[in-house]
């Protein structure tokens, strides 16, 4: 998880150097395309297969994610990024309390509340890094970024159960990256699509890459790993994302920031500390 966390900030590094050549729904085609044919390639050399016995649940995750990203760029057009970012975050707050509900509605289930905690923490951090702010005019904005975290828990949710059901973590994310595919096409074909040149090539590749070495990362944590200790771990992007703002775009840094920071570091150290001390089932492993 924390793989693919720095992974994913080193993606949006790309994309923030990307987005002056190319729209958003250029880079989410391209990005899922760099995907599907990687994925496919090495599934091929692995002498595996992309056939699913689930293809509705493969619908239902790509359905979620797909939609969790395009409300996620609505949001980001009318709201600043860090609110954007922000709500979005949320997924991990949306994930503990939907299985604090299902537990409940399954008969007492226990969940850990102290890996809730951590998950609230991390929160905090992210909201002291990032200062989100709302006014009147952007409130189908911001209900469209709020939506995008819930459907990115279901998202989240779902590759955890694909996962446990015994599918593979590169065919999990080969049907995301086709639905990106086509929901990317969907957004750029009617704006139309740049001239590439050799900087956006190489921006295009790194973005794809970096973005499939990623998901898989992030497929294979949801699918053996303890969802809400994941959920806490994810807010280190956040962390890394500070990081390159700073080496590379020379953001400044505030003591809020760092304070936020902090609290991402102690929320994963807390959920990495959690996660051994209560071993995964041996059906989960």
């Amino acid at each position: 998880m924390l793989g693919a966390s720095f992974l994913f900030a080193s993606m949006a590094a790309g994309i923030k150097l990307a987005s002056t050549r190319y729209g958003s729904g250029e880079l989410v085609m391209y990005r899922s395309l760099i995907g599907v044919v990687s994925i496919a390639i090495l599934v091929r050399w692995r002498g595996g297969s992309l056939r699913t016995a689930l293809p509705w649940a493969h619908l239902g995750r790509s359905a979620s994610g797909v939609a969790a990203l395009a409300l996620w760029f609505h949001a980001i057009g009318g709201l600043p990024l860090a609110t954007a970012m922000t709500l979005n975050y949320m997924s991990s707050v949306w994930m503990a309390l939907f299985m604090i509900g299902g537990s409940v509605l399954a008969g007492g289930a226990r969940v850990d509340g102290r890996l809730v905690a951590a998950v609230l923490v991390g929160f905090a951090g992210v909201a002291l890094v990032l200062r989100p702010t709302i006014d009147t005019q952007q409130l189908w904005h911001g209900l469209s970024g709020l939506a995008s975290g819930v459907l990115a828990a279901l998202a989240y949710l779902q590759v955890t159960a694909l996962g446990r059901a015994g599918e593979p973590d590169t065919r999990i994310v080969f049907y995301f990256s086709l639905a990106g595919v086509v929901v990317g096409a969907l957004l750029a074909l009617p704006a139309g699509l740049h001239a590439h040149d050799a900087t956006g090539v190489a921006l295009l590749l790194a973005i794809g890459l970096l973005a499939t070495a990623a998901q898989l990362m992030l497929t294979r944590a949801y699918a053996v790993g303890r969802t809400l200790v994941n959920a806490a771990l994810n807010y280190s992007g956040i962390a890394f994302g500070l990081g390159w703002g700073v080496l590379v775009f020379g953001d400044p840094v505030s003591l809020l920031a760092l304070a936020g920071v902090a609290l991402i570091v102690a929320a994963g150290i807390a959920a990495k500390a959690l996660r051994t001390a209560l071993p995964l089932p041996r059906t989960a492993r």
